[in-house]
């Protein structure tokens, strides 16, 4: 038996109670194709990430943000859930997990068949005016800037966790911005939190509440390098709630957790699912655990 092996037996000790509350990060995307920023498999970002107030008060930091953006939500809308999305899904379909709550903007929770996703980052298939609030799908804007920038073919080999890409100024040169076309003149915005913005406080309060009802904490693929994740760890600590972490590389939750798994989640968690399933079906000749198909 392998240490791995030894580790999934405690995820199954602790998982098949029930009660569970999913926190998850960047790491559960990376083998769908969208790599995270600080794992194995993460990317090292040459430029400065894209801040609110930049956003909303440069034209031109606005337009190279677009360019990017719009390049990347090729790659993005192409993701698919992989086999650790659809283990969550298996497992909140048994009744085990009680809520998922995602730092990732990419949908694939919802995607795999999870129901009820709380996205604390917001959506990046989403986007707002700044000046009216409407909401429209990034697929309209995507058609609507591909008709305002027919000549534009720049290409990107890879998508970070948040949709965009590197180009360079001569990409980005000449791509044209749209506006909302409901009140004319609003500025888009893909309904995510930058950097500089808060995460809507009745969306952390939900949270909160849902970690403090939880049996488990169970951290899936995040370093918990930044507070917006880590201060759900906390509280449950604080509550006496266990923690387990499961990521490849070690975290900054890891010495509040009663287990921790370093190891990748895309064998981890079908194995959990695999585990209980088979564990309930012995019981009582009927499996618990009903598989979700992606889509």
């Amino acid at each position: 038996m392998d240490g791995v092996t030894e580790m999934i037996d405690g995820l199954v000790d602790r998982v098949s109670a029930g009660g569970v509350v999913v926190l998850s990060g960047a790491g559960l995307s990376t083998e769908s194709g969208i790599p995270d920023y600080r794992g194995p498999s993460g990317v090292a970002r040459r430029h400065t990430p894209m801040t609110y107030q930049t956003f909303t008060g440069d034209r031109l930091a606005r337009r190279r943000y677009w360019a990017r953006s719009h390049v990347g939500w090729r790659l993005m809308a192409r993701a698919w859930p992989n086999d650790g999305h659809r283990a969550v899904a298996r497992l909140q379909h048994a009744g085990l997990v009680d809520a998922v709550i995602t730092q990732n903007v990419d949908g694939l929770h919802t995607a795999a068949g999870s129901s009820g996703v709380v996205e604390l980052h917001g959506r990046l298939d989403v986007v707002v005016c700044l000046d009216c609030g409407n909401r429209i799908s990034r697929e309209e804007l995507d058609q609507r800037l591909r008709e305002a920038n027919p000549d534009f073919a720049a290409r990107a080999g890879a998508v970070n966790p948040d949709g965009d890409v590197e180009l360079d100024d001569a990409q980005v040169a000449g791509f044209h911005v749209v506006d909302c076309t409901v009140c004319g003149t609003g500025t888009l915005k893909p309904d995510v939190v930058f950097f500089g913005e808060t995460v809507p406080a009745e969306r952390v309060a939900r949270c909160f509440a849902l970690v403090e009802q939880a049996r488990l904490l169970l951290v899936l693929g995040s370093s918990l390098t930044v507070m917006s994740g880590r201060r759900f760890v906390l509280r449950a600590a604080k509550l006496g709630i266990p923690v387990v972490i499961v990521n490849q590389g070690a975290t900054r939750g890891d010495a509040y957790a009663a287990l921790t798994v370093d190891a990748p989640l895309g064998r981890v968690l079908p194995a959990l699912a695999d585990r209980i399933s088979g564990a309930a079906q012995g019981a009582s000749g009927v499996s618990a655990v009903t598989p979700v198909a992606a889509g």
